[in-house]
């Protein structure tokens, strides 16, 4: 079975629409390529019991939970205090990690004012993932993977989390477009997908000068059922 994942975002930035997230687009096309299955999203605001609520749902019903935002230095950045709630483990400034944050400034560690020495906190037993380029690390404890919600800072802390987390099948994918009504195609698609009970077959209509049509697109880890799925959709649509 390849490993199920989930993923946290955290920010009430997000939840009002001042903040467009693109993190989970890039995280999702990154598990996919892994072959580790993405089978939640969730949303949260800064509010202490929903994140640790959301941290010990997630990490109980998946093998990866990847959390972002929340870490930064400010009031409201409270993400480490709660996964360490979660966990029931203490939370503190780290040596290492303001060892590595002091590298940020030209003077090292007489540059580490209280507001930054928020970003060295971090839970008991917990492993700091890397962050070259603005060196506050994140964390993983047990299951759950902290890192932050800047885009480009969540990109480069993932590839070095993933260079340490396994995979699973490769997930390959197959589209059959069909210049025909959503409406049209549910019935036949239904049968179709009862046959290929191991893949995941969904259907997304769209809408053009010449009318409405529907895409077929068949998910699976056996890249030969996938054919088969696809060879059936255009027999039946009479795709040719």
């Amino acid at each position: 079975m390849n490993p199920t994942a989930a993923m946290l975002v955290i920010g009430d930035e997000i939840l009002s629409g001042r903040t467009r997230d693109a993190n989970m687009f890039h995280l999702a096309g990154r598990l996919t390529k892994m072959g580790i299955i993405l089978k939640e999203v969730r949303v949260v605001s800064d509010e202490a019991s929903e994140i640790v609520h959301a941290v010990n749902e997630l990490r109980r019903k998946f093998e990866h939970v990847f959390t972002s935002g929340g870490i930064g230095p400010t009031h409201d950045d409270i993400t480490a205090d709660n996964v360490a709630a979660a966990f029931g483990v203490s939370i503190g400034p780290r040596q290492d990690a303001i060892d590595i944050l002091a590298t940020n400034y030209e003077n090292g560690h007489t540059e580490l004012n209280a507001a930054r020495m928020r970003m060295t906190r971090i839970p008991d037993g917990a492993e700091l993932i890397d962050n070259p380029i603005s060196k506050a690390p994140g964390f993983t404890i047990g299951n759950v993977h902290v890192m932050a919600g800047v885009p480009k800072i969540f990109e480069v802390m993932l590839d070095n989390l993933l260079t340490k987390i396994t995979g699973g099948d490769p997930i390959v994918s197959e589209s059959v477009r069909l210049n025909v009504p959503e409406g049209d195609v549910a019935e036949p698609l239904k049968l179709i997908a009862h046959s290929f009970p191991m893949l995941s077959i969904g259907s997304y209509p769209f809408s053009n000068t010449e009318g409405y049509g529907t895409n077929i697109v068949m998910r699976g880890t056996q890249a030969t059922l996938v054919a088969r799925a696809a060879s059936k959709v255009r027999e039946v649509f009479n795709v040719t």
